[in-house]
C-alpha cells in the first residue's frame, strides 16, 4: 500500500519537529529542533561528543547575545557579537575567534541546505528564511601556520632543568611534611619527564597502557623502553585517535631508566599492577588530562616559570630541541605529525657547556631520579635509534 509522497526536506524537518501539533511556544520549539537536527547531523559524521557539545554552546551564546532566533539572524548581529568579544580584557586569541566563526558558519550553511527543509519551514511559519551571516569580509583569515598567543613557546634549556629539577624537590618536600602525597609527586615528575622526552600531547600521555612499551632492535640496550605506541593521538574529522610509534631518542636515553624505577618501585605502590593504565591515581584508575594538567601547573608555579607556559609547551621543546640536535626536519615530521610537520620549533640559544655526547645540550642533572642515580652520558649516546 502506497501513501503519499513526502519530499526529503519535509521528512528531515518532521524527524526533529513534531508535525500536526500547535506549539504554545513554535519560535523556541523550531529553534531547539534546529539544534537538535544540527546535533544529528553532526553525530553521523562520527564526531566527538566534546567537539558537538562545544559548538553548540557556542550557537547558544549567540543566540542569547542578540536575543533573536536564527532564522531572524543577519550579517550585523555577527560582526557586532565578535566585536564584542574583541573589545573584551583580555581579548579570545585569534584562534578562538575563528573557531566561533567557523562554527557559526556551519550551522548556517546547515539551516540554509534546502535539503534539510528548514527555509521552507520557517518561510511558512515565520515570514522570514535563515541566512549565511559570516562572509569573507567579516571573518577571520586563516593565513599563518601558528594562531596561539605570542607568549607561547618552547622551553629554554635552562627552563627544562629548573622544571625537572623543582618537581623531584617537590617529592622530598611531601615526604619531609610527613603527609601522603609523595608517591603521586614522584608519579608526576616521572610523567613530566616522559611528556618531554617522548613529545607527547596531553590525551596521548594519559592514554598510554603498559602494552604500548616498545623494544627497538636497533638500540636493545634501551629494553622494552626503546619506544612508545602512541594509541590516542589527535584525530580530525570525525576520524578516529591517529596512531604513531615515538622512538627513543639517544639524547633522551635518560629516560630509559627514569621509567625503569617507576616502574620497579614507584607504580608498584599504587596497589593495581592489573591495571593496564602507566599513570595511575591512588583510587587505582587512570590519571585525566586534568590532574596532567594540574601537575605541570604545580611544579611551573613553584619553579617560578612563566605563566604563558603550559603542559603543551614540552612537546613543542622537544621538537624544538630535536632540530636542534641535527635531526632531519623529515625524521621529525614522519614521528610527530605528518600534517604539522614541524610548526612547533621555537629555536633557542645553543648552550656549549655541558653539552652531551650524541648532539644534546641538556644538563646532566635533568636525568636524575632523586637520591638514586644518574643517567650514563656516554657510549650509548652516539648511537642513533632508528
Amino acid at each position: 500500500m502506497s501513501g503519499p509522497e513526502i519530499d526529503s526536506a519535509s521528512a528531515t524537518t518532521a524527524l526533529t519537529l513534531a508535525p500536526n501539533v500547535i506549539h504554545l511556544d513554535p519560535e523556541t520549539a523550531v529553534y531547539e529542533s534546529m539544534v537538535a537536527g544540527w546535533c544529528e547531523q553532526q553525530r553521523a559524521r562520527f564526531l566527538r561528543t566534546q567537539t558537538i557539545e562545544a559548538r553548540i554552546s557556542v550557537v547558544r551564546r549567540f543566540a542569547t547575545y542578540t536575543g533573536l532566533y536564527p532564522w531572524q539572524w543577519r550579517p550585523a548581529e555577527a560582526e557586532a557579537w565578535f566585536a564584542h568579544l574583541a573589545s573584551g580584557t583580555p581579548s579570545p586569541a585569534f584562534s578562538t575567534v575563528r573557531g566561533y566563526q567557523l562554527t557559526l558558519r556551519l550551522f548556517c550553511d546547515y539551516l540554509t541546505d534546502r535539503r534539510y527543509g528548514w527555509i521552507e519551514l520557517c518561510a511558512n511559519r515565520f515570514g522570514e528564511t535563515p541566512t549565511q551571516i559570516l562572509h569573507e569580509w567579516n571573518s577571520i583569515v586563516h593565513v599563518t601556520e601558528f594562531e596561539g598567543r605570542p607568549g607561547r613557546r618552547a622551553l629554554t634549556y635552562d627552563e627544562v632543568q629548573v622544571l625537572f629539577d623543582t618537581a623531584d624537590s617537590e617529592v622530598e618536600r611531601v615526604r619531609g611534611l610527613g603527609r601522603k602525597g609523595s608517591i603521586q609527586a614522584l608519579r608526576n615528575a616521572v610523567l613530566l619527564k616522559t611528556v618531554y622526552a617522548y613529545g607527547l600531547r596531553r590525551s596521548e600521555a594519559v592514554g598510554l597502557d603498559l602494552a604500548d612499551l616498545r623494544t627497538n632492535p636497533s638500540a636493545r640496550d634501551y629494553g622494552r623502553f626503546g619506544g612508545l605506541y602512541v594509541r590516542w593521538g589527535k584525530s580530525s574529522r570525525g576520524s578516529p585517535p591517529k596512531r604513531r610509534t615515538v622512538l627513543t631518542v639517544p639524547e633522551m636515553d635518560w629516560i630509559v631508566e627514569v621509567l625503569e624505577h617507576y616502574f620497579t618501585q614507584v607504580r608498584t605502590l599504587f596497589g593495581a599492577d592489573r591495571h593496564p593504565a602507566v599513570w595511575l591515581t591512588e583510587r587505582c584508575g587512570r590519571i585525566t588530562t586534568r590532574s596532567a594538567n594540574d601537575a605541570f601547573t604545580a611544579v611551573r608555579d613553584a619553579a617560578g616559570l612563566p605563566q604563558e607556559l603550559d603542559l603543551h609547551s614540552l612537546r613543542h621543546s622537544y621538537i624544538t630541541h630535536l632540530i636542534e640536535f641535527g635531526y632531519p626536519e623529515r625524521f621529525v615530521q614522519a614521528i610527530y605529525s605528518p600534517e604539522m610537520g614541524v610548526r612547533h620549533v621555537h629555536h633557542a640559544e645553543k648552550n656549549q657547556m655541558n653539552r652531551r655526547r650524541g648532539g644534546g645540550y641538556l644538563l646532566p642533572s635533568i636525568t636524575q631520579i632523586s637520591r638514586r642515580f644518574d643517567a650514563r652520558t656516554e657510549g650509548a649516546d652516539a648511537r642513533f635509534a632508528a
